[in-house]
């Protein structure tokens, strides 16, 4: 009774627009007082499991993000993309869905992903007419492409919470992010092929120069995920040490190459990176807290039950398990959503005969396609912010990229096993 009393509170807080952090950190005083538990003990437990350095990669991942973002180095990217794809009908916002898994692969935040990518390229959409609603609505739709492209830090996070292997967890996810990326390129091209208000450019007469200069004045930024993912599956650094040479990196490419960063604007980048930190760092504490309560409470075990009294098929079962990722995803953020979801419902899905690094992949689809699934949505409304186009413009193209791109996408992920399980198993044995 207490605990769907609960979950309950959580639903209506977060749905009220409460923080995270706020909504967990209430309703575990709230549990504690009413079942005469001691919140001293969930707290040491809490700062117990924080204290590990593989953490220190999603502090150094979001400040990676923010530099590249305040230093202009995914402006070069989207410049060439627009060199190479501007002159084909829906080559442009094609050029988005590419941009957002490259930078995803680096800051491996959907929110920094969606606020870099879109910021840069929607200016050049609307130059061309592309139409703002459907182009807002590709870009938020990419934009969770971080969850599924490694080095992903949801995915680490994930790793360490479920205590797997990082690297299986960032291949098992490689696969189904290239999937989604090809099926919203299909669907781009498909909707915007007889659409004549786009203003196509023409290619440069002398393409091969331009391309090459354009080529070289990107390559620092291209360079940058070559030498993260290079280190990291060539087994020479870990993930952490992976996230602490991208902010090495990323700030003589921003002062001195792109020349985006000033000591005013490096101090602001590292200023918002803090603020992010924080919450993302207290809101970890929190949702790890409560998670531990739920497993001394038996409620995976109670969930269990719960889905098995309504159907023993695995396929049901998985479907639920799905249904259920989407709601969380819907309501809270992907870090948020990845412990409470490790915790809670990777227990049932290994009852079902899930192998945990295949959850992993199904988890960030999962995820992804709830952060952007009406009507709570909460990178639909930050995609409002960043693009400038009102969500009634956003909402029917999302849920079209949502119904056949995301969802074949999880359908293919969660009932083909192998699609996640090749990679790591060719690869790491």
């Amino acid at each position: 009774m207490i605990i769907t009393f609960s979950i309950i509170i959580i639903c209506f807080l977060l749905v009220a627009g409460i923080s995270v952090p706020m909504a967990f950190g209430g309703v575990l005083i709230l549990i504690a007082l009413l079942a005469g538990h001691d919140p001293s003990g969930f707290l040491a437990t809490g700062h117990w499991k924080m204290n590990s350095v593989i953490l220190l990669a999603i502090p150094l991942f979001i400040m990676a993000g923010q530099i590249m973002e305040k230093g202009k180095i995914a402006k070069p990217i989207v410049e060439l993309a627009e060199l190479i794809f501007g002159h084909l009908r829906g080559g442009l916002s094609a050029a988005s869905v590419l941009a957002s898994g490259m930078f995803g692969a680096i800051s491996g935040s959907a929110a920094a992903t969606l606020t870099c990518i879109g910021s840069i390229i929607m200016p050049h959409l609307k130059k061309a007419k592309y139409p703002e609603g459907f182009s807002a609505a590709l870009i938020v739709s990419a934009s969770p492409l971080g969850l599924l492209i490694p080095p992903s830090g949801a995915q680490l996070l994930y790793a360490w919470v479920a205590q797997l292997n990082v690297l299986k967890c960032f291949l098992a996810t490689l696969i189904p992010g290239i999937i989604l990326s090809i099926f919203l390129i299909i669907i781009n091209f498909y909707l915007l092929r007889n659409n004549k208000e786009i203003i196509l450019k023409e290619l440069p007469s002398k393409f091969i120069p331009t391309f090459a200069q354009k080529s070289w004045i990107a390559m620092p930024a291209l360079f940058m995920p070559v030498i993260i993912l290079g280190g990291i599956y060539g087994g020479i650094m870990t993930p952490t040490e992976a996230a602490g040479l991208a902010v090495v990196y990323a700030v003589p490419v921003g002062f001195f190459i792109y020349k985006g960063l000033t000591l005013k604007v490096f101090f602001e980048a590292l200023k918002e990176s803090a603020i992010t930190i924080g919450v993302v760092m207290v809101m970890i504490f929190m949702v790890l807290i409560v998670s531990r309560f739920l497993i001394f409470e038996d409620i995976p075990g109670l969930a269990e039950e719960l889905i098995y009294s309504i159907s023993e098929n695995p396929i049901i079962v998985l479907l639920m398990i799905n249904l259920t990722m989407i709601l969380i995803g819907m309501l809270m953020d992907d870090i948020s959503g990845i412990i409470l979801c490790a915790s809670l419902l990777l227990p049932i899905a290994e009852g079902a005969g899930m192998d945990p690094v295949h959850f992993a992949a199904v988890l960030g689809v999962n995820l992804g396609m709830g952060n952007i699934t009406p009507p709570t949505a909460p990178l639909l409304y930050l995609g409002v912010r960043v693009t400038g186009v009102p969500i009634e413009k956003m909402l029917w193209p999302t849920i079209y990229l949502i119904l056949f791109a995301w969802f074949p996408t999880l359908v293919l992920t969660t009932f083909i096993p192998s699609i996640s399980l090749w990679l790591p198993e060719f690869l790491l044995g």
